[in-house]
């Protein structure tokens, strides 16, 4: 699956999801120390700049577009100002995606994650516009902690899944004979996935996963928990793998 990564950072998102198997097709990111990790760990990945200068019809077409847009409008630690901080980059997001929708490049799946005080500010409005677009959405509250980092760290991620293939959508459930929803197949994918046998602090030299040598503060307490984004891109491709098999059968059947 290819990836497009929107407000990349240091690439937590990035290697969570190379980790689940994903390829990285391009990034987003104008932060000066972020960009040269960056240019560091991805190499021949082209990176756009900034959010607000790129133009979907430049962009190649991916398979899940990824971003932890900025937090400081919606944290509990700041003025929370919402849609009135000049750090609030959604508009810019969704300005993407209806312009790749509008080209017939949406991508399938789209994944988000922010702050945990972002449920009681401003998620509605996201969720309502991935919805306009055409997108099913399943905010995720899951902190850090769950998988096994020192520190607890609340976030909530924002799942949407394209509906364009509606038939596909409910496919038979093998064990009960019934009919599941997708979202009820990724529920039930979402955590059994197996993790991969790595240990990321001898391996990275962090509990956190990402490098002792790679981070600042300001980037690492910025960055998206990458274990965690692992486990839902497998989670992702294990819902497209029995998808892909469910619509042969019915092409088979039919």
């Amino acid at each position: 699956m290819r990836v497009g990564s929107l407000c990349t950072g240091i690439g937590g998102f990035d290697l969570g999801l190379e980790w689940a198997g994903m390829q990285i097709s391009w990034q987003s990111e104008i932060n000066e120390h972020c960009c040269g990790e960056l240019r560091r760990h991805w190499p021949h990945v082209p990176n756009l700049g900034d959010v607000c200068s790129i133009q979907p019809e430049a962009l190649t077409p991916v398979d899940l577009l990824c971003g932890g847009y900025p937090c400081q409008p919606f944290s509990l630690a700041g003025k929370r100002k919402g849609k009135d901080d000049d750090r609030h980059l959604w508009p810019e997001i969704i300005r993407i995606i209806r312009g790749l929708g509008r080209m017939g490049n949406l991508p399938s799946w789209c994944l988000f994650e922010n702050v945990a005080g972002h449920i009681s500010m401003g998620l509605d409005s996201v969720i309502s516009d991935l919805e306009r677009v055409g997108y099913s959405c399943w905010p995720l509250c899951i902190p850090a902690g769950a998988v096994g980092s020192r520190s607890i760290r609340h976030r909530v991620w924002i799942l949407a899944h394209a509906e364009r293939d509606s038939i596909q959508r409910r496919t038979p459930d093998s064990a009960g004979g019934g009919i599941k929803s997708y979202e009820e197949q990724l529920a039930g994918l979402l955590f059994p996935c197996a993790w991969p046998s790595l240990s990321v602090a001898r391996t990275y030299r962090a509990g956190n996963g990402i490098s002792a040598q790679v981070v600042r503060n300001r980037a690492l307490g910025n960055a998206v928990f990458p274990k965690l984004a692992c486990y839902i891109g497998m989670a992702i491709k294990c819902a497209e793998e029995r998808e892909m098999t469910n619509a042969e059968l019915m092409m088979a059947e039919g």
